[in-house]
């Protein structure tokens, strides 16, 4: 991995137990780089999209599984390709099966122009996928058409989707398209605009999506390989950077040829509950990125700001328009890593994660975050993904924190098995100077939780009002500390830097 520092409780618990342990299998078997795996993990599969856990993905930075298409492969270069392919993540679905995902998110995996540019300072070439030379064509270094279909296949066997990222806005630099298509499809060059529709993002040629040739022609390539292949949803790129009316055929067209239940997420750079809802009340697509949870989640760990703000934000995220969602992450290719921005402060990250996996919406992780990858300031934070002494390559030998990721299949786990968490209603209950404690119900049952968070350096000890219907004593279902109740009221203790999630105690 390349290191540049150049640039910039009862049944509940029961359930909970449940989810934790999986189902296991015997060794997956291989005779061949290719070769499709029996499940050895495999995941409850998601109710619908609101319980989802998305795992984010970046194909060429992952998993090396078949070395014979390692073409411009360079390991130490922070924008060349590092061999990671379809074949790599396929070996190890399991990896993220049992980390308890129910989605995979991976970047594009069309044909990528040939070369690279280097006005960054370093070689750079498509390796994220972003930089298309040809729509109908996968690139030979991620793999084949066959194999993502068998990626989708054995993503299926072990319980979990597969979306995958497309790019309808742009194709790379120096394009085959230029030179086919020229001006009658792009805009490049002196064409470019300064608004959303016709800015040329990072110089990169811009479709002409108003043209019904062009539409039609990026609607086939798209659809054409999810159809044939299996995928359950597309992650949008570039959204803003493209019509609201061709978003509305996007949509009629997925639906009539993929199905109702086909899956659409779409980036809209600084997108948030409010300024998605555009996108959301045409019904143009299903889910957008949420860009504000990063940076309000790490703020508040971090000291800034009153906690009884830092729950106010958290009840304006999830005015959310009904039937849509908003996916929050912690770090992606486009943004510092929270670990980073944090310092290295894996406590502090850690009630990040906490935030992250009681809040409404689709958690979304990028990959190795949950052992501890360095995810730097870019390119850092498109570093390999760690794999230990598993000698997987690109990423062998990178260290990896296991008992982070313990932590992450502990909330992933609750909240799969909570609908109070993926689909309750949210009322803070109680604010300190560095603590919060917050209750969550699932409107639809009896399920209902209370989450204690303190940020601060020293124990909090408080008292809230016992929610209706409780019980009596209160049990942490992260580290199972038990809460006694007097009366009408429950007394909790939260440690230093620490969150609980408590549920109420077995009779």
């Amino acid at each position: 991995m390349f290191r540049l520092r150049l640039l910039a409780p009862g049944l509940a618990l029961l359930a909970t137990a449940l989810l934790l342990a999986g189902c296991g299998g015997g060794p997956a078997v291989q005779d061949g780089p290719s070769a499709a795996m029996a499940p050895g993990s495999t995941v409850v599969p998601q109710q619908d999209w609101q319980d989802a856990i998305i795992y984010f993905v970046m194909v060429d930075r992952f998993a090396d599984g078949d070395s014979t298409n390692n073409q411009d492969v360079d390991r130490e270069g922070p924008g060349s390709f590092h061999g990671g392919d379809l074949a790599g993540l396929i070996e190890q679905l399991d990896e993220i099966a049992e980390l308890g995902a129910t989605a995979i998110w991976i970047t594009p995996v069309v044909q990528q122009i040939p070369g690279y540019v280097s006005s960054v300072g370093f070689f750079d070439w498509g390796y994220h996928g972003y930089w298309a030379d040809d729509f109908h064509a996968i690139d030979p270094r991620f793999g084949t058409e066959e194999q993502l279909a068998r990626l989708v296949d054995q993503a299926h066997a072990r319980g979990m989707k597969v979306l995958l990222d497309v790019v309808y806005n742009h194709c790379g630099y120096d394009s085959r398209y230029i030179q086919e298509k020229g001006r009658d499809w792009l805009r490049f060059g002196s064409q470019c605009g300064d608004d959303d529709l016709t800015r040329c993002l990072s110089g990169l040629p811009d479709f002409k999506t108003r043209d019904p040739e062009v539409r039609e022609y990026l609607l086939d390539a798209h659809l054409g390989l999810a159809e044939r292949v299996g995928l359950d949803g597309f992650r949008l790129d570039t959204v803003k950077h493209v019509e609201h009316d061709f978003w509305d055929l996007h949509r009629h067209r997925t639906r009539e040829r993929l199905g109702e239940d086909f899956f659409l997420i779409g980036e809209v750079w600084g997108g948030d509950a409010r300024n998605l809802d555009p996108w959301f009340e045409p019904d143009q697509m299903d889910a957008g990125l949420d860009f504000s949870f990063q940076g309000s989640s790490i703020g508040f760990v971090m000291g800034r700001g009153r906690p009884i703000a830092f729950d106010r934000y958290l009840d304006r995220r999830e005015e959310v328009r009904p039937g849509h969602h908003v996916s929050h992450y912690l770090s992606s290719h486009d943004t510092d890593g929270a670990i980073h921005t944090l310092d290295g402060d894996l406590d502090a990250f850690r009630l990040c994660v906490a935030l992250q996996m009681t809040a409404r919406g689709i958690p979304c992780i990028f990959y190795g975050e949950e052992v501890g990858r360095y995810i730097g300031t870019w390119p850092e934070n498109r570093t390999d993904m760690p794999w230990g002494e598993m000698g997987i390559e690109p990423g062998a030998g990178e260290p990896r924190d296991e008992g982070l990721r313990e932590y992450y299949r502990r909330l992933i786990a609750i909240r799969r098995a909570h609908p109070a968490i993926w689909r309750g209603e949210r009322q803070g209950l109680d604010f300190g100077k560095d603590h919060l404690v917050f209750h969550r119900q699932d409107p639809r049952g009896d399920d209902q939780l209370l989450v204690a968070v303190n940020r601060g350096d020293a124990a909090v000890t408080t008292t809230v009002a016992r929610p209706e219907r409780w019980g009596g004593a209160a049990v942490d279902l992260l580290a199972g500390g038990r809460f006694a109740a007097t009366g009408d009221s429950l007394s909790i203790t939260i440690p230093r830097r620490t969150a609980l999630i408590l549920a109420p105690a077995a009779r």
